[in-house]
């Protein structure tokens, strides 16, 4: 009885707080279903990992010696030492993705270069508020709404601030469909958000659909060396679901493989949430930061699109242009949901799929910059 009343009593008002955390992304995960297979593990790592002399990390028990944490070890293992479990998702993720709606519009490809503006200009918001430039470049990547290149860019780069980049990271994926609807009206009238783009895909040949992946990793690489792991296996996830060989094994990328390590990379990165590093102001900052690019990179994609209808006589949809961010498959979700609120006839899915897609490609091209661009200036 002793023993569970001073564990109770060493509880600390930041630990309570992260309890608390826990909590929350539990509810949004389980009640809301905000992307339960993120929120879930990190808010359940979260509480495990600030439990009083918590046996998921490394400590030093009297008597017993030194002892390791099976939550701090995978950590270590899986994202320190080698950045092993964001990389391996992204075959997952690349097993998933049908590039098709992309390679038949390929005016698509500028909505996920231009919904990549929120990042740089986070960067420099983060710079301005007094963060050193890996920090700054951190937090930026945050706009990509990417949570496995936000934890990948921000451990290379041996940020301090791991744990609430993810979260942030995480959390703002999940809540797309709040966040971006509000951007999207921000900028838009009603009669921009009611335009009809009728599909019309071209064929797309296999010969094209397998040559794609493996030219976008040789420009990506040549063009930011350090996406080649971002870049090259998302890309070889998307060779094997495309080479028409491989049936199995891209089903088993597609969903063993993504989820096994969804479900380990969530409840891994909530060892930086320890209380200690996580409760302070700079954490709210960073959140802040990171709601402020997520919402210019919304912004960026859809402005860009209107920029374009200047020069077109068959007018875009600007609402396309936000799926331009890398939250796939979510941000095209949520722009045909828009656009039949809107009018129930008009069916934009397709069209916001291609910029999706492409917003996934920029999203990890854009980390690899940011990591070039840093090296340069270090």
């Amino acid at each position: 009885m002793d023993f569970l009343v001073s564990g109770i009593m060493s509880i600390t008002w930041q630990q309570g707080i992260m309890y608390a955390v826990g909590v929350i992304l539990i509810y949004l995960a389980i009640k809301k279903e905000f992307e339960p297979s993120l929120l879930l593990p990190i808010g359940f790592g979260a509480i495990l990992v600030n439990l009083p002399n918590s046996g998921v990390i490394n400590q030093t028990l009297a008597g017993i010696g030194d002892t390791n944490g099976i939550i701090e070890w995978l950590f270590h293992v899986g994202i320190e030492a080698s950045e092993a479990l964001p990389i391996l998702l992204f075959i997952g993720i690349g097993a998933m993705i049908d590039f098709g709606p992309l390679l038949s519009q390929p005016i698509m490809f500028l909505f996920g270069a231009a919904a990549q503006f929120g990042i740089f200009a986070a960067v420099l918001f983060a710079s301005i508020l007094g963060f050193d430039l890996k920090d700054a470049a951190s937090i930026g990547i945050i706009g990509a709404a990417d949570g496995p290149t936000s934890i990948l860019v921000s451990q290379i780069l041996g940020s301090k601030y791991v744990g609430a980049i993810a979260v942030a990271a995480y959390s703002y994926m999940a809540l797309v469909p709040i966040i971006q609807p509000f951007a999207i009206r921000l900028v838009t009238t009603k009669k921009e958000r009611c335009i009809k783009m009728p599909y019309n895909p071209k064929n797309v040949s296999k010969t094209t659909r397998i040559v794609f992946p493996i030219a976008v990793t040789f420009i990506a690489g040549l063009v930011a060396p350090m996406s080649v792991a971002l870049v090259g296996f998302l890309m070889f996830g998307n060779l094997i679901r495309e080479c028409g060989v491989l049936e199995t094994l891209s089903g088993a990328a597609q969903n063993m493989l993504a989820n096994l390590i969804t479900l380990l990379l969530g409840i891994t990165i909530a060892f930086s949430m320890k209380a200690d590093a996580f409760v302070n102001v700079n954490t709210i900052m960073i959140m802040a930061i990171g709601l402020f690019a997520f919402v210019f990179d919304t912004i960026g994609g859809v402005l860009f699109a209107k920029f374009i209808n200047l020069f077109r006589k068959q007018k875009l949809n600007p609402m396309v242009g936000a799926a331009g961010i890398s939250a796939f498959p979510m941000s095209s979700r949520v722009v045909q949901k828009m656009a039949l609120k809107e009018d129930p006839t008009n069916i934009l899915i397709m069209h916001a799929a291609g910029a999706n897609v492409s917003g996934q490609i920029a999203s990890v091209v854009a980390g690899g910059m940011i990591l070039s661009l840093v090296a340069k200036f270090i």
